[in-house]
Order: structure tokens, then sequence, then C-alpha cells
């Protein structure tokens, strides 16, 4: 079996007085495309996450805020990570066993996923691990994405397509929670692309104050609260988002703004769109007349 190893990468990180942001991109800076993202949150000290290995999946796992110890094993060997840095994370591999532990209070890991969830693709026993690893006899495929269509090409999406949605979350005999969502689902009906966070918000700051000309958004307060300001250009409203299994949508063509962070706030986003400067539209004028352009071009 040629078996790919664990290592460890770093992340960008974009400095700014108001908050640092980092982002991923499937790819890119992964080794995989993303297919599955879920945070993990609440965990009390002393508790363990994981404690199994894929068969099929890759990972990437980075520590969001506060820190924890991603201990991995290829059945003999074992070594132990510790995650303490946003813009630093661990790639694993399949077939290897990892458990997460020794978690720091308020700590919040994020893990993307190569594949969506499939029940037959955990190995729950290490010798079984080690069975399989020693027979060679799993190799990696590659997963399809479900067939639901993509979002409809429409020419100019108002304030009423943009939804706050409710995400599942799992809670493991008071091992903390778990709250996942997949691409091309009925809760993120895009190709996910991209992950950024942003992250040391200080108190008073603004983020965004743009729109997209392509790109989806799907916007998470994963630790703490802020509150996002939507416009259209006819109307505008305020959406507070303090809950790690709730999240917004957002369509292409609609000016947002963050703003409100409450302390130890993380903002994370899903995107259908690779980072492309010029998807963004960040002149206000400019967001006006491109949506009379658009509302133009939809009455034609």
């Amino acid at each position: 079996m040629n078996q790919a190893q664990p290592k460890i990468i770093d992340l960008p990180k974009i400095e700014d007085e108001r908050g640092n942001l980092s982002f991923i991109e499937g790819e890119r800076h992964l080794p995989f495309a993303i297919r599955r993202a879920y945070w993990i949150y609440d965990v009390p000290g002393g508790e363990k996450r994981g404690s199994h290995a894929f068969r099929r999946q890759e990972e990437f796992i980075v520590a969001l805020s506060g820190s924890f110890d991603v201990v991995l094993s290829d059945g003999v060997h074992e070594q132990r990570i510790h995650l303490s840095r946003s813009y630093r994370g661990v790639y694993v591999p399949p077939m290897y066993w990892r458990t997460l532990e020794n978690f720091s209070t308020n700590s919040l890991g994020l893990v993307l996923s190569s594949t969506h969830y499939d029940p037959e693709d955990y190995i729950w026993e290490i010798d079984r691990l080690r069975c399989e690893r020693a027979q060679s006899a799993t190799s990696a495929a590659e997963v399809e994405s479900p067939s639901l269509p993509l979002p409809d090409p429409k020419s100019c999406y108002t304030l009423d397509d943009c939804r706050v949605l409710d995400l599942p979350g799992f809670t493991e005999l008071r091992r903390g929670w778990l709250t996942a969502i997949e691409e091309r689902s009925e809760l993120l009906p895009f190709d996910l692309k991209r992950v950024f966070y942003i992250y040391d918000i200080p108190s008073g700051a603004v983020r965004g104050a743009h729109a997209h000309y392509e790109a989806w958004q799907f916007i998470v307060s994963a630790s703490s609260c802020f509150e996002v300001v939507l416009d259209d250009g006819h109307q505008r409203k305020s959406i507070r988002l303090d809950r790690p299994f709730k999240g917004l949508l957002v369509p292409p063509g609609i000016w947002c703004h963050l703003h409100d962070f409450s302390s130890a706030a993380v903002a994370l986003v899903l995107t259908s769109e690779g980072y492309d400067p010029k998807d963004y539209i960040c002149d206000y004028e400019q967001y006006l007349e491109y949506r009379r352009t658009k509302a133009s071009e939809s009455n034609i």
C-alpha cells in the first residue's frame, strides 16, 4: 500500500487591525476536494473525541480557538500533535487511527473531509485497522457528489433568498457537540470550494462590506456571536448569529457586512468559489449600479 503520511499544513494568515483571517481551499492548500465540514465544541475537560479510523476519508483538522491534541496511529507507531493556532492544522490520510483529546476551555475544532458521511467507511477497532492495513485491502476511491442540482442561476437575488438554517447537531455521551454540513445538500446547495474564518476580532470592528458576482456564502457564528447586515439595494435587514448550529445562506449579488462582534467571536464562512478578487464588488455605488443593471436584464 502506498500510504500517504500525516503532515502539518500552515495556512495563509491575513493580519488586519479588524481581526485576522485564514482560509483553506480544497485541492490547493489540501490534497483533496472538500465534501464535508464539521466543527466540535463544548467538549468537557478530560473528554476525548474520535477514536476511530477511515478507510477512504481524508481529513484536515484545525483548532479555530483554544487547543487540543490529535493523536494518530498506524496501528504500530503513535504520534501526538498539539494544535493551538488558527492558521495551522494537520492532514490525516485514510487508514490512520485518530483521537482528539486534551481540549482546553472553550476550544473549537474544525474538520474538513474528502467524502460525505458514510458509516461504512468507519473502522471502530484498532485491531481491525491493523488487519486491513496488513492486507492492503483498502484503496482510496473517488466518491461522487450527490446528484442534487446546483442553485438556480437566478439573475438578481434579493433578501428574500437569504435564509437562516438550522444545522444538525450531535452530542455524544456528554463529550461535547458536533455540527456538520455537506456540500451539494439541501442546506448547502453548492460545491464547497473555500472555507475561511475570522478570529482575534477587536471590539467595534466591521468586516465584509462587499458583494460577490458569483460566490455563494454560508456564514456561521462558530463561537460567540455577531450581527450580519444584508442589503440588496432596495431593502436592508440585520440578522444576529449566536449559535454554532445555525447558519445564514447568502446568494451572490447581496451586499453584506459583519459587525457587533462579541468577545472571542469566530466567524466561519463556507463559499462556493475559490478566492478571486474579480468576484468582489467593494464600492457601494458600483454595487447599486450593478443591481440596477441586473434588475433591468431580469425585466427584458
